[in-house]
Order: C-alpha cells, then sequence, then structure tokens
C-alpha cells in the first residue's frame, strides 16, 4: 500500500457562536487555512500511480472553489464553519467527486497551530 497526500490552500470569512473568545468570534473574521488530503491505494501497474495528480489535482481545485474567498456561513452543507465541519465537507465533496482510496482529509489553520483530520467511510473507486 502507498500514501500520497495533497495540499491546497484557501482563505475564507465566518463567525463562530463560542463560549470562550466569544465577542471575537461573533464577528465576521477570517481565516488562512490548509488542506490536506490523502489516498491510499496500490500502485497501478500501467500508470505507476496509486492516483492521477493530475485529476486530483482537477478535482481539489473545484473544491476549493467552493470554500477560497467565501463567507463560510453561507456554504451549503457546511454548518458552522470549524475545522471539524470543514474537513467533513471536504470528504464530502471528494466522495461525490468518485475519488477513491480517501483515507483522511485533515484542515489547518497553521498560523494558530491548530489541524483537524477527518477519516470517513471509504470508496474503492479510483481516479488512476
Amino acid at each position: 500500500m502507498v500514501e500520497v497526500t495533497k495540499r491546497f490552500g484557501f482563505d475564507a470569512a465566518h463567525t463562530l457562536q463560542r463560549h470562550v473568545d466569544a465577542e471575537g468570534s461573533r464577528r465576521i473574521h477570517g481565516h488562512s487555512y490548509q488542506a490536506e488530503v490523502a489516498i491510499e491505494g496500490e500502485i497501478d501497474p500501467t500508470s505507476g500511480m496509486v492516483v492521477d495528480l493530475g485529476i486530483l489535482a482537477r478535482t481539489l481545485e473545484g473544491v476549493r472553489d467552493g470554500l477560497d474567498h467565501r463567507f463560510l456561513d453561507e456554504v451549503e452543507g457546511l454548518g458552522p464553519a470549524t475545522l471539524e465541519n470543514l474537513a467533513m465537507w471536504i470528504w464530502a465533496k471528494l466522495q461525490d467527486a468518485s475519488i477513491g482510496g480517501l483515507t483522511r482529509v485533515t484542515v489547518l489553520r497553521e498560523s494558530a497551530g491548530e489541524t483537524c483530520t477527518y477519516r470517513g467511510p471509504r470508496r474503492e473507486e479510483s481516479l488512476s
């Protein structure tokens, strides 16, 4: 088995209802995020790849477009714009695009030293 990862970045604004640091969180504020997607599988003997990174990049660009420079409170299906919900939303979009071998999605807010990793149900279709 081989695991291949690909990262993409996005900048977005949101609000949050919190108990700690509540005042600043309720106001619209933004962050720079990184998302890392991991694909695991056997190397295809013909292509030499687990996943065609060109196809994966195009798929991730569509996912990124749904988040980048957006007000996350208005992104359909996201819910409160937490790291947890962002990771699950990205996972769902990749599943909808039939990305096989998906093992995890990690969302990072490096400026705050925060990450969240989601490992959801797997599909075995592949884009090689």
